[in-house]
This record gives structure tokens, C-alpha cells and sequence, in this order.
């Protein structure tokens, strides 16, 4: 049975803990950024977006079949899971387990064989490919495992990208690039391409491209699996800060100690889902620390 009950009230981040080093620290100076008081400017592109308490994603019944050499493989089945509005959750489970299937299909980068998904109400089984790829840019921010970003665009260029596809005036991107990048340490890195940033300077560009639209869902993929564990300590440290400023943030992992940073862990295996709970004792991570086991 999935448990879809709040996350518990003395959770180690509702009392906050921020480094003062922190590139999140205390909201940032700057109180016109994008996550200046957690939010408070809802012109912002990092405004809370929905009420707390209210399913963000629904998943119900989800199968997907694969056919490999005439012969149907079923890599999700029947699935269902709720999450809410502000919620942390990982989807944990080794290799083949169908937790990347399933990722792909909540990200609408694959369509499931049968079931159902609604993103911010909105349901996605009827919509053509255009209509998904709106979806995806005005509802989810992806961060995954390999960054993804344009090798030879800079910093604040890769983070334009997402509100060029949105429409947004050149102006209008260039501001929220800068915001952005500025509130996840950046602030000197505005004009550096891919290969002169550390590992964790290239997540950090990720997580800001994720963030600039203000999506419904930050989607996760193993975003510490290419990283040293300092900068995997940064990376979670700052998706467990947007949580607790408002965000909704989907974890996508192999590892129970990067699985145990977020409010509840469902784990997956052999397409099915096998658990579904609070995590009670939360590991928590600051600017300066190690992502350790």
C-alpha cells in the first residue's frame, strides 16, 4: 500500500540549519533574487508555486512494455504514487529495476503503455508531442546525472536556453540567469563554458537551468553520481534548501544515503513498487560537508 501521509513535522530541515558560507545561506542578500525569503516574490521565477497538501503528480496504474526481440518486456508494472505540493521524495532501486522508466515517463520523455499521469492537474495521456514538450518546459526542471549542458554556450547561456523555448524576451533571460546562478554560488562563473567548471560547478549550472521557469516539479536523476563527495554534499545541500523554501523535489537514485536526504523513499523493484515510507531520521547536508555513506 502506498503511504501518501505528510511528512512528519520535526523533520531535521523545518529548523533550518543553513551554512552562513552557504550560496543559499539565509536567503541571500540580494532580496529581490529569485529565492530571496523563500519565495516571498511571486513575480519571481522561483515563487512557491501550489498549496502544500495538494497532489503535485498522480501516478496511477503505470505500465510500460518494452518488445526486444519479439518478446514483450514489462519494465514498470502498475505503478501508482501520489506526491504533494512542497514534497521531498526519492524512487529508489538498483539497475533494471524500472526506476529510469519510470522517470522518463513522469518527465514526459516517454509515453507509458497503459495508466495514467497528472502533473499540476493537468493530465498527460491525450497530448500530442508538442503539447508534452510545453509541459516539460513550464512544469518540470530536470538535473541529471551527466548535466547535459551546451559544451561550448557559458553558464548564464545554458540557463537561458529553457525561456528561449518558453518565449521570453532576451532581457527577460539574461535577468533570471543571473538570479539564478547568482543564488547557487555562481556569481563568478556567469561567463565560463562547461570545461572550465568543476563537476559540481556544472550541477550547480543544472539545478539553476532547472529552477529559471519556476516548474511544478524538480526532477532529479542520480544528480550526485558523477560528482566527488564534497560536491555531491553541495548538490543535495541545495536541492534540500529549495525544498524547504517550497519546492517540490523527485530524487532519483540507487544509493540509501542519497535516498535518506529527502521526506520519504519509495523503492522500486522489478517494475513494481516494493516499499513506500517516511524516512524518520533524515541525513542532512550543508555547503561544506561530505555526501558520505
Amino acid at each position: 500500500m502506498v503511504n501518501n501521509s505528510n511528512p512528519p513535522s520535526n523533520s531535521p530541515l523545518t529548523k533550518g540549519g543553513t551554512s552562513s558560507s552557504s550560496p543559499l545561506a539565509k536567503g541571500g542578500d540580494n532580496m529581490n533574487s529569485p529565492l530571496a525569503k523563500g519565495g516571498d516574490n511571486m513575480n519571481s521565477p522561483l515563487a512557491k508555486g501550489g498549496d502544500r497538501g495538494v497532489n503535485i503528480l498522480e501516478v496511477d496504474e503505470l505500465v510500460k512494455t518494452y518488445k526486444l526481440d519479439g518478446v514483450n518486456v514489462e519494465a514498470v508494472r502498475g505503478i501508482s504514487f501520489t506526491v504533494k505540493s512542497g514534497e521531498f521524495i526519492s524512487i529508489m532501486g538498483p539497475s533494471g529495476s524500472g526506476k529510469s522508466t519510470l522517470m522518463h515517463m513522469i518527465g514526459c520523455l516517454d509515453v507509458p503503455t497503459s495508466g495514467r499521469i497528472i502533473i499540476d492537474g493537468e493530465e498527460t495521456k491525450d497530448l500530442n508531442e508538442n503539447q508534452l514538450a510545453k509541459l516539460r518546459n513550464q512544469k518540470i526542471g530536470f538535473v541529471f546525472q551527466t548535466f547535459n549542458l551546451l559544451p561550448r554556450a557559458t553558464a548564464i547561456r545554458n540557463v537561458e536556453l529553457p525561456m528561449i523555448y518558453a518565449g521570453l524576451s532576451i532581457s527577460e533571460r539574461t535577468k533570471r540567469a543571473r538570479e539564478v546562478l547568482e543564488r547557487v554560488g555562481l556569481k563568478d562563473r556567469l561567463n565560463h563554458r562547461p570545461n572550465q567548471l568543476s563537476g559540481g560547478q556544472q550541477q550547480r549550472v543544472a539545478i539553476a537551468r532547472a529552477l529559471v521557469n519556476d516548474p511544478a516539479i524538480i526532477l532529479a536523476d542520480e544528480p550526485t553520481g558523477n560528482l566527488d563527495s564534497k560536491s555531491g554534499g553541495e548538490v543535495m545541500f541545495i536541492l534540500q534548501e529549495l525544498h524547504k523554501e517550497g519546492k517540490t523535489v523527485i530524487l532519483v537514485t540507487h544509493e540509501q544515503y542519497v535516498a535518506e536526504h529527502a521526506e520519504r523513499i519509495v523503492r522500486v523493484l522489478d517494475g513494481k513498487i516494493v516499499s513506500d515510507e517516511k524516512v524518520t531520521d533524515r541525513r542532512k547536508s550543508d555547503n561544506n560537508s561530505e555526501i558520505v555513506k
